[in-house]
């Protein structure tokens, strides 16, 4: 085979993972190849955060991810945890900030941890080949990759590719292919951190109001968020919507509070005796953006001054806003989906090492693997704690 190249490990996709794993199995003294079919490495990474990488999160626990198996995710976390990157960030001099909810940011760019990244990599040796299309993986002694621009061999191949998100930036279902191809079972795969849309009633609703946003809980089932909503022309987003959709189900409904500070059966009956003479639009006003509050009105028919309204109707309106329920028509898929929730089964592979249990050689690693992370960097570290954890046992 006259193409051949001969590596200890050859890693399948250069994104936040696969760099990760890249430069610790370098580290270690291993002959790494790391291979994409993209042109350029990061790519992901270059567009997170608004440009700025919200490269982890200060309160990261495995209480942050979904997954089949809410246990998988510990071992790898435990072992390369946030603190650690934040290091690897001091080390390499990149200033950075913490924005709400323990989301850490760089101060400059995404480019900063990408370089960072790159750096580590050439520290280690690592052989990064882009823009090779990969025709066939097989496996007999050793794993064989052929690609457009020649075979390579190793030992080892880790399945760093990435979900189905975000297609125009190249993600594909190669990873899922590849491991199914080698027998092991795939879980729960659909879109995550992705937009939800409405239909009916719900949606000629939310179409007048595209832009507003305001602070909410939303809840499905047990599990709940508190951040802001965001009505757009066709349904609803913002983070609240975003965390929430990765536990959605279909045909399921979703609750929102609108006020979660307020308990607007009493302030509402209590403007009723003090200000009876103010229209409702502008006493709901004082607790809602203005457009937020004509159109919820509108919507539930209730207009006119605040004395005149029964207390029949202002209870109503009230438990209607403190648990506004939807049923989405379903989602935006994955064109705006953030993640891909579920993928290769937790239970086919090691949680220390994240290796195949049934083949010898074969490791799947970041957004690929049953583990899915909330939106605020925990996707990120993930990519971090099991790039580390197959970059150290290969």
């Amino acid at each position: 085979m006259p193409n051949a190249r001969n590596f200890d490990v050859i890693i399948i996709g250069a994104g936040a993972a696969g760099l990760m794993c890249a430069m610790t199995a370098g580290a270690r003294g291993k002959s790494v190849l790391l291979l994409d079919h993209a042109d350029a490495v990061g790519k992901k990474i270059l567009i997170s955060g608004g440009g700025r990488c919200n490269f982890t999160n200060l309160h990261c626990t495995a209480e942050n991810f979904l997954s089949a198996n809410k246990h998988f995710c510990k071992s790898a976390l435990a072992r390369y945890t946030q603190h650690d990157f934040i290091a690897l960030i001091d080390k390499h001099r990149i200033a950075w900030h913490e924005k709400t909810l323990g989301q850490l940011f760089c101060d400059t760019s995404a480019r900063d941890v990408v370089a960072m990244l790159l750096a580590e990599c050439a520290a280690a040796h690592v052989d990064i080949r882009l823009a090779h299309r990969i025709t066939d993986i097989s496996r007999h002694d050793r794993f064989e990759v052929a690609t457009d621009k020649g075979v390579f061999t190793a030992i080892s191949l880790v399945l760093a590719s990435g979900g189905l998100s975000i297609p125009k930036m190249g993600a594909t279902g190669f990873a899922h292919d590849v491991a199914e191809k080698f027998g092991l079972k795939l879980v729960n795969v659909r879109p995550g951190l992705v937009p939800l849309t409405l239909q009916g009633d719900d949606k000629a609703l939310a179409m007048p109001l595209s832009g507003v946003a305001t602070p909410c809980i939303a809840t499905f089932g047990k599990t709940k968020f508190r951040e802001a909503i965001l009505f757009t022309h066709r349904g609803l987003s913002g983070p609240a919507v975003l965390q929430i959709s990765s536990y959605w189900q279909p045909g399921q409904t979703v609750a929102f509070n609108l006020l979660p500070d307020v308990d607007l059966k009493s302030f509402l009956l209590d403007a009723k005796c003090r200000h009876a003479k103010q229209e409702i639009q502008t006493v709901l006003a004082r607790q809602l953006p203005t457009r937020l509050a004509s159109g919820l009105l509108d919507a539930f028919a209730v207009h006119g001054r605040i004395g005149d309204v029964a207390d029949k109707s202002l209870t109503k309106l009230a438990e209607t806003l403190n648990r506004w329920q939807i049923t989405p028509a379903g989602s935006e898929g994955y064109a705006k989906a953030e993640v891909t929730v579920g993928g290769v089964s937790t239970s086919d592979l090691s949680s220390q090492t994240m290796a195949a249990n049934d083949v010898p050689g074969l490791f799947v690693i970041g957004e690929a693997v049953d583990v899915t992370g909330w939106l605020g960097g925990y996707n990120f570290q993930w990519a971090w704690s099991s790039g580390f954890a197959a970059g150290s046992a290969l």
